[in-house]
């Protein structure tokens, strides 16, 4: 499938092959704010940091249908325990196009986004 690099990437907390992965020009729905983010730059940077913000990650389900990809996910974020799902589309070279992610519950939401939100602010990031 192709979505099975992203996955093992995911799992792996390893994203060096993220070149190889996303197009230049990726969009990422990010589940805490409006606008998406433009760009494989700003997308290392976020996964980079989710990353190490989610602990215990891992995939409980995983559907792929021609160029979408959905992906269903358990972790923690201290003790908050959350499911969320990564939807990936793919363009026509193969690379992931575009990025939403989705989180529940709001207090699993709620945990991720402050840890993100210093991580970024950190990063000097602001939110899009």
């Amino acid at each position: 499938m192709k979505s099975d690099a992203f996955r093992a990437a995911a799992e792996s907390k390893d994203f060096d092959a993220a070149d190889d992965l996303f197009a230049t020009e990726v969009v990422f729905n990010s589940p805490f704010v409006f606008r998406p983010y433009q760009g494989l730059d700003a997308l290392k940077i976020l996964l980079g940091n989710v990353i190490e913000v989610l602990e215990d990650f891992r995939y409980i389900a995983h559907t792929e249908t021609g160029d979408s990809a959905t992906l269903v996910f358990e972790a923690a974020v201290g003790d908050r325990l959350l499911q969320g799902v990564d939807v990936l589309r793919f363009g026509e070279d193969g690379k992931i196009a575009e990025m939403s992610v989705m989180i529940r519950p709001m207090s699993g939401l709620q945990a991720v986004g402050e840890k993100m939100s210093e991580r970024m602010a950190a990063a000097g990031i602001e939110p899009a």
